[in-house]
């Protein structure tokens, strides 16, 4: 039996964590919560108290929050070779925790119409919109991975920042964002993961 289950929802950040576990290649369960319902039910409440997804269950440990999701599993199965070694870890670091931290909240403050005003731009740890998606271009700018020369669990998360922010016009097109996103697209975990949670989406009816 698998060790590791995934409470995951097709429409959530959960996509992030499973493209992660297809890139490690360990088996995994999948067990499907539905907003509103059992997300809020005191059962999935006791390991995540914020009744969200994605949380990962391995063995006896919980893990939850896509980003930490990721950096776990890079750690917990290295063979797997998604983390950069001990001491190259800076931007590896740095592009996953920005993504996970200043990035997405001026990302989803401005798609609330709740961005900080310039005169208390300074508090806020994203400064400003343009501010953070300039960063993050340059991050991603004229190299193939965000954190070296070889693909990575940062690459799970940013890319799917970026991957995301494009489709659904959160992000600019850049041409950096762009060719990353292409890069991260045809990688063959990303296209498991597309699958699989597409045939999981409701059916739309007519």
């Amino acid at each position: 039996m698998p060790q590791l289950t995934l409470y995951h929802n097709p429409m959530s950040r959960g996509q992030i964590a499973r493209w992660m576990l297809e890139e490690v290649g360990e088996p995994y369960e999948l067990a499907l919560l539905d907003y509103g319902t059992t997300m809020k039910e005191s059962e999935f409440l006791a390991l995540n108290p914020m009744g969200k997804v994605p949380a990962l269950r391995h063995g006896d440990r919980v893990v939850t929050e896509a980003a930490a999701i990721c950096a776990y599993l890079a750690d917990a199965f290295p063979d797997a070779g998604l983390a950069p070694a001990p001491a190259d870890r800076h931007d590896y670091y740095r592009w996953l925790f920005f993504a996970a931290g200043p990035a997405e909240a001026a990302i989803t403050a401005k798609a609330m119409g709740l961005l900080a005003p310039a005169d208390k731009a300074a508090i806020a740890g994203y400064g400003s919109y343009d501010q953070a998606v300039d960063a993050l271009e340059r991050a991603v700018d004229s190299r193939e991975f965000v954190a070296g020369d070889r693909f990575s669990a940062a690459d799970v998360y940013v890319g799917s920042q970026v991957i995301w922010g494009t489709m659904f016009g959160t992000l600019p097109h850049r041409p950096a964002f762009d060719a990353y996103a292409a890069t991260l697209r045809a990688r063959p975990a990303y296209l498991r993961q597309r699958e699989l949670d597409a045939a999981l989406m409701p059916k739309q009816t007519a």
